[in-house]
């Protein structure tokens, strides 16, 4: 049996995704295959593509799916055939099928489709790491978060709300800006317009903003720091313009003591337990309608080199799929 498959053998822009014809694996001890009913799209799998990211070549790409669990190998008690199931960072997701590790994956719940779960456990995660782990929040605080009309950006924006912290978003455009507000952003501004800076300072709390949320990288990194307040953190946790091409801890003091962290999601979920914790508080606001999960644009696996340029040219908002 053969499976249909997205693979690179070199690194480049989106016409170096492949479509093939690969067999179908077999679980191993300890693994469990999955066949895939749908498969989310994600910023790192352009990254994985490009080398900013590298990865050892040929390779799969694709980080987070949901399906059904069709094999399972010696030593897996945990899942049982015809179990629904999701993952955020198995790689080779663009596929019909795949064959992970059983602590890869979590339970899917009734009441969430799968779908659902493709769309959101990545970005879902990595809100959860950013409010409740990187820098915690309680409600009643004022932050910057760039990219905030985008598939981490649309959760964010209605997980603030609902925790009563007022979020001031960047976007690319009036129309991504207005999507940001609708989904609970206080303000949202866009990320070119003249006298950002300034407006910013104006939204921004006394002396500046105790946190800024940045995934752009290198093209919002100057005015982030400048929108901090003093003892203020900048969380960066993506390179959507570029990588932050050096930090210097004297600029970090100049602009008043500041922390400078880069998180990732593949710490956490390294963590026992984490992985499914965090899903089930994401499928838990899904559920009690806090969370809208925003699939806002759909394709099969022989659309993958059109879903990349869509992804990179930021003309996509909310989430991104493949239904294979």
């Amino acid at each position: 049996m053969h499976i249909k498959s997205v693979k690179i053998d070199q690194f480049g822009g989106p016409d170096v995704l492949q479509l093939v014809s690969t067999p179908c694996p077999e679980p191993g001890p300890g693994e469990v295959r999955v066949r895939l009913t749908a498969i989310g799209i994600n910023l790192i799998d352009t990254y994985h593509r490009t080398g900013l990211y590298p990865l050892p070549l040929p390779t799969g790409l694709g980080c987070e799916g949901a399906g059904v669990v069709e094999a399972v190998g010696d030593q897996v008690t945990s899942l049982q055939l015809g179990e629904r199931v999701g993952f955020c960072l198995g790689l080779g997701a663009y596929s019909e099928a795949i064959v992970l590790p059983h602590t890869s994956l979590v339970k899917i719940p009734e009441g969430i489709s799968d779908q659902q779960a493709a769309a959101v456990l990545l970005k879902g995660m990595t809100v959860d790491y950013l409010f409740n782990e990187t820098f915690p929040l309680h409600g009643g605080e004022t932050i910057l978060f760039h990219a905030a009309a985008g598939g981490v950006g649309l959760l964010a924006c209605q997980w603030a709300r609902h925790l009563g912290v007022t979020l001031i978003g960047t976007a690319s455009t009036p129309e991504k800006c207005q999507l940001a507000v609708h989904h609970g952003a206080a303000q949202c501004l866009q990320i070119d317009q003249e006298g950002l800076a300034e407006k910013l300072a104006e939204l921004s709390p006394d002396g500046g903003f105790p946190v800024v949320y940045d995934s752009l990288g290198k093209a919002s990194y100057e005015l982030s720091l400048n929108a901090l307040a003093p003892l203020g953190m900048f969380v960066s946790f993506g390179n959507a313009s570029g990588p932050i091409e050096g930090v210097s801890p004297a600029a970090l003091a100049a602009s008043g003591s500041l922390y400078f962290t880069r998180p990732t999601l593949g710490t956490h979920v390294t963590r026992p337990g984490w992985m499914q914790r965090s899903a089930d508080r994401l499928f838990d606001l899904i559920a009690n309608q806090v969370l809208d999960i925003q699939i806002n644009q759909t394709y099969g696996l022989d659309d993958i080199v059109q879903a990349h340029k869509d992804l990179e040219s930021r003309k996509t908002t909310g989430c991104s799929i493949i239904l294979p």
